[in-house]
């Protein structure tokens, strides 16, 4: 039996995606600058998933930005804010980031920070969730962006953006320079409201191949007015916000995938909440990493004392059976897991830890399969591990 629970790291082109993008992979390959027939048809496409991708959002078609994906749309959104301010000489540009981030949003603050912008990283809760207070403490007079992830990539914490962006627009008020507020909701986009106005945002990161549109296309939200410098320069491609000819079959497959996106998650949260009672219950000293209340629909991410995550990967792709430990962007590192780092500064636990997240297809059978061979494999492992107790070997 083969078994896939890495979701979260990427999932499969839906058929109807795949259908709607593969014309511009074959017949309707015009490049969409030209002004001849294929490249009109290109351009019409393009158009049309703008307006796709804009009414998922409640947007403007003129507020969507096409990119390679979501980092490139986190690094246009953290860099293209902050940057202007260094290049003018207006001071100190300062910025609030989660110390949950992505990577993507980490180490472009970190890269701003070398430039000459002052950053500040907020620590979660004890339940991986960023408190609004603590965002509210952090800003300055010369704040002029927080990013703060909707839905965290490792552990599934749903942090509280609506309520952020509402609090900001409130110090807004009060200030000659307003703080734009970014969200990363690559994580979120399937099972969370993902109406910019509801959240109160100023820029959204969308990622396609978490929400069944190929790897390779991505966007940014920019809300009308908001002044993010491009990138990436040439001719003056996505309404001069990022150059580049466009990726025709990337952006139907995208405002495909969009549309189709139901948020239907009562079934997927029964099985994720069979899962996790299955494992507190069934396996000795295992613990889940952050919040139960408020988490994605289709993460688990659980410690399992004594053994190492590696380890239990392994044995788990012996057995026909998908789970990471944590971002697939850092899974060749060997550092432990920064964001249960934050959370809790406990290194063992870090390692230890390993994420498992469901697609809508995942059954309860599959979760039967995993539990039969992840018992096994945790007390075999722990029967070798130097760190566990007499009662294990």
């Amino acid at each position: 039996m083969k078994v896939y629970l890495d979701y979260s790291a990427t999932g499969p082109v839906k058929k109807e995606v795949l259908d709607a993008m593969l014309p511009y992979l074959q017949n309707n390959f015009g490049n969409p600058s030209s002004i001849h027939e294929w490249g009109r048809s290109a351009r019409s496409a393009i158009d049309e998933a703008r307006i796709q991708v804009a009414n998922f959002l409640n947007a403007e078609a003129s507020e969507i930005i096409f990119t390679s994906g979501g980092t490139e749309a986190d690094n246009l959104a953290v860099k293209g804010m902050v940057l202007p301010f260094i290049y003018q000489g207006k001071g100190k540009p300062h910025l609030i980031v989660s110390q949950i981030e992505h990577h993507a949003v980490l180490n472009s603050a970190k890269t701003l920070e070398k430039s000459g912008a002052e950053v500040t990283y907020i620590k979660p809760n004890a339940d991986g969730i960023i408190e609004i207070d603590d965002v509210k403490k952090a800003i300055k007079e010369n704040t002029i962006l927080v990013s703060v992830m909707y839905v965290n990539n490792e552990i599934g914490t749903i942090n509280p953006i609506r309520e952020i962006g509402k609090m900001l627009e409130k110090q807004n008020q009060a200030r000659s320079q307003k703080i734009y507020f970014h969200t990363d909701a690559v994580q979120a986009a399937e099972y969370q409201n993902m109406n910019v106005d509801y959240l109160h945002v100023d820029l959204l990161t969308i990622s396609g191949h978490k929400i069944g549109a190929p790897k390779g296309i991505g966007c940014l939200y920019v809300k009308k007015g908001t002044p993010v410098m491009a990138m990436m320069h040439g001719g003056e491609h996505e309404l001069g916000k990022r150059s580049g000819t466009e990726n025709v079959a990337g952006i139907v497959a995208l405002g495909k995938a969009v549309e189709l996106i139901q948020k239907s998650d009562t079934k997927i949260q029964e099985i994720r909440d069979y899962f996790i009672d299955r494992v507190l219950k069934e396996i000795p000293e295992s613990e889940l990493n952050g919040s139960r209340e408020f988490r994605s629909p289709n993460n688990v991410n659980i410690y399992f004392k004594y053994v190492e995550g590696e380890s239990i990967l392994l044995n788990l792709d012996l057995v026909g059976i998908a789970a990471s430990s944590g971002s697939a962007c850092t899974s060749v590192s060997l550092k432990p897991s920064h964001v249960i780092m934050a959370v809790c500064s406990d290194a063992e636990r870090a390692h230890g830890s390993i994420r498992f997240t469901l697609g809508y297809d995942t059954t309860e059978k599959e979760i039967d399969y995993t539990m039969e061979n992840l018992i096994k494999i945790i007390a075999k492992l722990r029967k070798i591990s130097p760190l566990s107790p007499k009662e294990y070997k």
